[in-house]
């Protein structure tokens, strides 16, 4: 009898639970980072420029694997680090090493022609390369990404015949490249175009204005965003579990785009010196979703994007 009741009660506890009630589910990390540590960078893998040196050690892909199987995350989309620049020898690495697990983003060359830029871009495609990153600050000042005879707008337009999405990072805020990301997307309507990290619209007046720049493009089917690196959205009041983040960026995202055009990612390995970690990040995104919309949000739409993912 006694034991009829315990497990009684052990049941009510596992329907109760919220950690036992959570859904099970495939999840795809869209946006993170791996480099070569201190010792592999002095032989085979050189800096183009060092990562923090709290870091420097922990970005390996093994690292990363480490960290995945904690959050039960399956699989991963590496975007080329800065740290590498535009040799994409280590990021290769771990592609070929891991097949089933990563899938790379390249980091495009401004200073390339046109004809160069494509030609690399469809050879790193070739490689194995499912995207492509426009990092605005490395054009020249003055310069835009949507420049008619520039190496942007033409690997930019390649892209949609090759199916391979542009991630664009505006870590100075999205209002300062909103004109030229609205000539890229009118350019090229074809071509995905996804925006790193919530648009980096921050949980200020100055984010306030950008996010409703960021929720007009919801109008263009081919703009999705990524629902990642909750902490470089922060303001002063908000902090883990990322609560206004919540209300004011995520839920009015998902009325505008969907979840069919949002995907989680966390930013690793800068996730790590954030309260929660990289499980915390993951699985906060996780908990703001219902069953229906985590199915896309978790990998549905990184899949629809840049391909399966066999993990």
């Amino acid at each position: 009898m006694i034991m009829r009741l315990l497990s009684l009660v052990f049941l009510a506890g596992a329907i109760l639970s919220p950690e036992a009630a959570a859904f099970s589910m495939k999840i795809i990390d869209s946006h993170l980072h791996v480099w070569a540590d201190k010792s592999e960078a002095e032989s085979d893998f050189p800096y183009d420029q060092p990562p923090p040196e709290s870091l420097q050690n922990v970005a390996t892909p093994e690292a990363l694997l480490e960290q995945m199987s904690k959050a039960e995350v399956d699989g991963a989309l590496i975007v080329q680090p800065i740290n590498h620049k535009y040799d994409h020898s280590y990021v290769t690495n771990a592609m070929k090493k891991y097949p089933n697990k990563f899938k790379g983003m390249m980091l495009h060359d401004p200073s390339l022609s046109p004809e160069m830029a494509v030609q690399r871009l469809e050879e790193l495609v070739l490689s194995g390369y499912v995207g492509v990153r426009f990092n605005p600050y490395l054009w020249s000042e003055g310069d835009l990404m949507s420049t008619d005879d520039g190496a942007g707008l033409a690997v930019y337009k390649r892209c949609a015949d090759l199916s391979c999405p542009v991630g664009v990072m505006c870590f100075k805020g999205l209002e300062l490249h909103y004109d030229d990301i609205l000539a890229l997307i009118n350019k090229s309507p074809d071509t995905q175009l996804v925006l790193d990290h919530l648009g980096f619209c921050a949980l200020n007046d100055k984010g306030d204005k950008a996010f409703k720049q960021l929720l007009t493009l919801s109008k263009y089917p081919n703009v999705s965003v990524k629902v990642s690196a909750l902490f470089r959205n922060t303001g002063p009041d908000d902090s883990f579990p990322y609560d206004r983040i919540k209300t004011q960026r995520f839920e009015p995202l998902l009325k505008s785009f969907g979840p069919g055009r949002l995907m989680v990612g966390s930013d690793f390995p800068y996730v790590l010196e954030t309260k929660g970690g990289y499980d915390g990040a993951i699985n906060t995104i996780k908990s703001w979703l219902s069953e229906d919309d985590a199915e896309d949000v978790l990998f549905g739409t990184a899949e629809r994007l840049f391909g399966k993912w066999n993990a």
